[in-house]
């Protein structure tokens, strides 16, 4: 065979091509730019590890559903706030969370504060229906916190038929857009006894128990039914049936132990009387319980506390209760009210003027620590300061409990009575006089006192004594009912 020698058969002679160089090069060349895009971040390394998932909507909003069970409705309320703010559209969301801030109002202790609160509710509620106008739950939670707005202590009387004309609108454009909606159902019903239409009221309320009983809310309802008609141990049922199905609501607690001091209040028997107090101190405890477990500083239960020892007369425990709401909240100036208000009903006047001081005019400093029942102000009682008390409804006995003891106390301390007076003038120039004819009584008698005190002395003078300093002042003033 003749083989020729210019042809290998087995090894091929190493060739250089000018192609290959020039792949290798780009090859090279696109390493490094993905090198720098990587070091950037606009490329992502294939082994780094997988981001965080962004949360849904649904997924936040179950987060509330799972916290208002749990009985923390702030931590409620910032899940629905996630939730309407990664999905705005999400209608079921608004709802939810407008009808948590309404609940959570009843735990508020301020007009300002729930008036705040119930105006984002309201808010709230408007989106929901915004989102679905042609949802019959979105119209439901609307009326509802409508009729919550409605109240005769926050709001004038146009603004509480407004409010209450439109929760009743809207309940029944519920109801016409499903009339087997359970929610409204009780909330017209609700509604329905804030017009004093207690008829219709138990009629309706009926209807969402037989649809659906296992509802807190249905229950709710039904117990605020039974309250408006006096069926106080009927309402407490409707409580225990509520609070067995999210047991750790404390405002069905408070109101439950509420019902219990009511029938309390009413026994003629001394021995009736004092188990129902313990009853109702049992809810208040069982409240306070709770938060102490969420770690929830919430003055509401020991306030309710106070005011079932205050029923009872026992006004050292009624005082140490308030004063350890006041540790929770000590720029609340309601609470000092309250505080005030136990101090005068132990008959202890002087120490009344300081707390009633704060929760009317306002305080600061070392006059905080004081209005609280301290001596002075110190570490653990940093002094603070505490915004009086516009006059309203609901803070107008704080002004005629704080002059009728300045007045009374006039002969002992001569610098009292331009206060009183002061106070008497803000309160017959105020318009909640008129549905409250108790008060002229006082006010004349407030006059009175003063008219027979000292006059103050001059600056700088030495304050004058008089027969009266040493006796112990008499009030026309009916003691104040804490409810």
């Amino acid at each position: 065979m003749n083989l020729s020698s210019r042809r290998p058969i087995f090894n091929r002679r190493s060739e250089s091509s000018v192609y290959r160089m020039f792949f290798w090069a780009l090859l090279a060349l696109g390493g490094v730019w993905l090198i720098i895009q990587m070091q950037q971040g606009d490329i992502k390394s294939p082994f780094a590890p997988t981001p965080t998932a962004t949360r849904t909507s649904n997924s936040y909003a179950m987060e509330g559903d799972a916290q208002f069970i749990s009985g923390n409705l702030n931590a409620a309320i910032a899940a629905y706030s996630e939730a309407v703010r990664v999905d705005p559209k999400n209608a079921q969301a608004w709802a939810q969370l407008a009808r948590v801030q309404t609940y959570s109002a009843a735990l508020l202790t301020t007009d300002a504060e729930k008036r705040t609160r119930l105006a984002e509710a309201l808010d709230s509620a408007n989106k929901a229906v915004t989102a679905a106008p042609d949802d019959s739950t979105t119209h439901a939670v609307r009326a509802f916190v409508l009729d919550w707005n409605a109240d005769p202590a926050l709001v004038d009387s146009r603004q509480y038929e407004d409010f209450l004309a439109q929760a009743d609108r809207d309940a029944l454009q519920a109801l016409q857009l499903d009339n087997t909606n359970t929610l409204a159902l009780a909330y017209y019903a609700e509604i329905l006894v804030d017009e004093q239409k207690w008829t219709q009221a138990e009629q309706y309320i009926e209807q969402a128990v037989t649809r659906d009983p296992n509802l807190m809310d249905v229950h709710r309802v039904y117990a605020y039914v039974l309250e408006s008609l006096g069926q106080y141990n009927l309402a407490i049922q409707e409580y225990d049936k509520a609070i067995a199905i999210t047991p750790n609501l404390t405002f069905l607690y408070l109101r439950a132990g509420l019902n219990y001091r009511e029938l309390g209040r009413r026994s003629p028997n001394e021995e009736t009387q004092k188990q129902l107090y313990e009853k109702s101190l049992e809810y208040f405890a069982k409240a306070a319980s709770i938060n102490d477990q969420l770690q929830i500083h919430d003055p509401a239960p020991y306030l309710s506390i106070a005011k079932t020892y205050t029923q009872q007369g026992d006004f050292f425990i009624a005082a140490r209760n308030v004063q350890k709401a006041l540790d929770f909240q000590p720029y609340n100036a309601d609470i000092y009210g309250q505080l005030g208000i136990v101090f005068f009903k132990s008959r202890n006047y002087e120490g009344s003027i300081p707390a009633l001081k704060c929760a009317v005019e306002g305080c600061e400093g070392e006059d905080s620590c004081v209005g609280r029942g301290l001596s002075s102000c110190d570490a653990e009682n940093p002094a603070v300061t505490v915004q009086g008390l516009p006059l309203s409804p609901s803070t107008i006995d704080y002004y005629q409990v704080y002059f009728s003891v300045l007045a009374a106390l006039g002969p002992r301390d001569p610098s009292y009575c331009p206060k009183a007076l002061e106070i008497v003038a803000q309160v017959e120039a105020s318009p909640y006089l008129k549905d409250r004819p108790d008060i002229p009584p006082n006010i004349a008698v407030a006059r009175e006192n003063c008219s027979n005190a000292t006059p103050a002395p001059e600056t700088g003078a030495a304050p004058t004594s008089t027969p009266e300093a040493n006796v112990t002042p008499s009030f026309y003033l009916t003691p104040y009912a804490t409810p």
